[in-house]
């Protein structure tokens, strides 16, 4: 399946590349938004992609060659920006996008185990190096571990009742494949559920999925040192797809563009606390209808932007 870029136009907007900028695409994925803050920062501006993920890495190597020595691509998860550039001697940039949906090449990629409809083994791995799969905490995780997990990363509110399930069903034998996981959760859930128009096990896989790649934890550090290599005027643009990453950034873009910290009681500012950044945008900015329609998998994300003082 062709990987369809969610939101190009708006995150070129907000990230206004130009001639003779420097820019991360921290998440580059199949390329799409790179190849559109290349084309826009013509004839000059370059780019850096992270991603951890090899197959992202060759798709988008080949989609980008075309610009040459202007894109520098590193396989690398996009918490250690900071070390990237470094190694790069690379001291500020101008913008940094941040697009942190999974890809439709993993997502339909069955031997990764994404999805609740792959036959394949449960592994979730965004990047392949790493140890831990999903199938390893399926089948060992104790019973309040799942239900952490589930309850956390995923907001399930049935997390006993799936947990109890998986248990009983691992007593059994091991549980083979994602599609085989989807049947003991869709079973395990109220009626109500697996009659619903979401597939039940949705947010047990994001909850699985998030615990392997560790996704929030990496999420705040690359926010972190994100604001930090920022050059005044440089922005940020992130693009969630679920409320966990949604409120991480959006507490972080706040924090950021908070001015005085006295108490209110204080009639004169003592703190001298200044605001790093400032909002480009109050309320998240929302995929169009046609967008939505063109490409369903678009209808959750939701775009915020910074811009650095």
């Amino acid at each position: 399946m062709k990987h369809i870029t969610v939101m190009l136009k708006e995150a070129v907007e907000y990230m206004a590349p130009v001639s003779g900028g420097v820019y991360l695409d921290a998440t580059l994925g199949g390329g799409g938004h790179a190849e559109a803050i290349l084309e826009a920062s013509s004839p000059a501006g370059r780019l850096i992609g992270l991603d951890q993920d090899d197959t992202a890495i060759e798709e988008a190597g080949r989609r980008l060659q075309r610009f040459g020595d202007r894109v520098i691509i590193v396989r690398e998860n996009f918490r250690h920006m900071a070390g990237v550039l470094r190694q790069l001697q690379i001291e500020k940039i101008d913008g940094i996008l941040m697009d942190l949906g999974l890809s439709s090449f993993q997502l339909e990629s069955e031997e990764r185990g994404f999805s609740f409809r792959s036959p394949a083994q449960l592994d979730m791995r965004m990047d392949r190096r790493g140890q831990l799969t999903a199938a390893d905490i399926v089948a060992t995780a104790s019973k309040e571990d799942l239900v952490r997990i589930l309850r956390l990363y995923g907001e399930e509110q049935e997390a006993g009742r799936i947990a109890g399930a998986i248990i009983r069903a691992r007593q059994e034998g091991p549980i083979g494949s994602a599609v085989d996981l989807a049947e003991i959760i869709s079973r395990a859930v109220s009626p109500p559920r697996r009659r619903g128009r979401i597939h039940p096990a949705t947010k047990s896989f994001q909850a699985l999925r998030i615990a392997v790649n560790v996704e929030l934890e990496s999420l705040t550090e690359a926010l972190d040192s994100g604001i930090d290599l920022l050059r005044t005027g440089g922005r940020m643009v992130a693009i969630s797809f679920h409320s966990l990453e949604d409120r991480i950034v959006k507490q972080r873009y706040r924090e950021w563009a908070v001015g005085c910290i006295c108490s209110p009681r204080i009639p004169v500012c003592i703190c001298g606390h200044q605001p790093q950044a400032r909002l480009l945008n109050r309320k998240p900015v929302l995929p169009s209808s046609e967008e939505v329609s063109a490409n369903p998998r678009s209808r959750s994300a939701k775009l915020r932007a910074i811009e650095r003082l």
